[in-house]
């Protein structure tokens, strides 16, 4: 009987021998909580994801601290020794490292009811910036996307007005054919320029991505009034300019898209009670140049204004459009970078304040002025 005695402790002391050279050789971070939530085993790789030490082992879990962005572990380990199921989530430490943590139940003998909990940490940072990376560049097509479909619907407008005008014309006014012919050119010159960038793009390295220039913004503004022309002329609208800073590093088509879609929504959302008036002012402020548009529009309902960024949110369907282009707005300032900030008042008008960061001129040698 001692002898058999003797054997039992020695396969007991061999077995707990081998587990605990398991745990101390993998190069997994694991840990063994048994069914009281008290800690039995980790390996030491785990101390990266827990504040352990020498003196951890047969404490609470609750009382060990941990490097977890992850505050429902405890609830998680319970709710896998409730049910006896396998928990996988993706958490991130505190170093913005992102691990596949695995809650796996610890069946003992034959009655299958868990006796605790192994917990693995499998490292899936590269993995997450991959798909980071794949996320960002759908995000940027879709946007190239919007601004193209954006641009191009923006000058079929212009072109239609100009149509219309046309329509309604003095034939023997050689000076307002002329100005109205031209409008026309100029919108089919843009679509087609347009429909060319998007093909030269597919043979560069980088199809999607946006190209800085050092852009002059009083020229930007001076393209962004010819193309609503009509729209001013037919509102009587007037564009007054506070420019204390002119010049920005940023893509053109961006920046254009930015201050058409701010100047063109002031018109359309324009009071019927009085004459459009904008005001467009650039600052420069620590790291961030500001870009003003204020209107003196109908402006928007306090319930409104959270989603007025939403992609085809619209404030109203009184008005013709299509409830991408704040949207767009937002997208190319944050995906930048900056930030947007909206100040209205209903029945007063609004102001958009567009914050981009500044960046640095040198990188442009010869400077190019648009």
């Amino acid at each position: 009987m001692e002898l058999l005695l003797n054997k039992q402790l020695d396969e007991l002391k061999a077995e707990k021998d081998e587990f605990e050279d398991y745990f101390r050789n993998t190069i997994i971070p694991q840990l063994f909580i048994d069914k009281n939530l008290i800690l039995r085993k980790f390996s030491p790789a785990a101390m990266k994801q827990f504040n352990l030490s020498a003196d951890s082992y047969n404490l609470p879990i609750s009382d060990i601290t941990n490097n977890l962005r992850y505050p429902s572990i405890i609830k998680n380990i319970k709710w896998v020794m409730a049910t006896s199921k396998i928990l996988e989530k993706e958490i991130q430490t505190t170093d913005l490292c992102w691990y596949q943590m695995n809650i796996i139940p610890y069946i003992k003998g034959k009655n299958n009811e868990p006796n605790g909990v192994i917990i693995t940490f499998v490292d899936i940072t590269n993995r997450i910036k991959d798909l980071k990376e794949q996320e960002k560049l759908i995000a940027e097509y879709e946007t190239l996307l919007d601004t193209i479909s954006h641009d191009i619907k923006n000058r079929l407008t212009g072109m239609m007005l100009s149509i219309e005008m046309l329509k309604e014309s003095d034939f023997d006014d050689k000076e307002e054919l002329r100005i109205d012919l031209d409008s026309l050119e100029r919108g089919v010159s843009k679509i087609n320029l347009i429909i060319t960038e998007l093909f030269q793009s597919r043979n560069q390295k980088y199809k999607y991505e946006a190209v800085d220039d050092l852009l002059n913004i009083e020229h930007i503004l001076e393209d962004v009034k010819l193309a609503l022309t009509h729209e001013i002329a037919k509102t009587s609208a007037s564009i007054k300019l506070d420019i204390n800073c002119s010049e920005i590093v940023f893509p053109r088509r961006q920046l254009r898209s930015i201050i058409y879609n701010l100047v063109s929504n002031s018109i359309k959302y324009r009071s019927l009670e009085r004459i459009p008036e904008i005001y467009i002012k650039t600052v420069q402020e620590e790291n961030y140049i500001i870009i003003s548009v204020k209107d003196n529009g109908v402006g928007i309902e306090p319930n409104k204004q959270k989603n007025v960024f939403s992609k085809f949110y619209r404030i109203t369907d009184t008005v013709e459009g299509s409830g991408v282009g704040l949207h767009l707005v937002k997208t190319l300032v944050t995906n930048a970078g900056g930030k947007i900030e909206l100040e209205s008042e209903f029945g007063e008008g609004s102001e958009f304040k567009i914050y981009l960061k500044t960046k640095c001129k040198d990188i442009f040698k010869p400077i190019l002025r648009v």
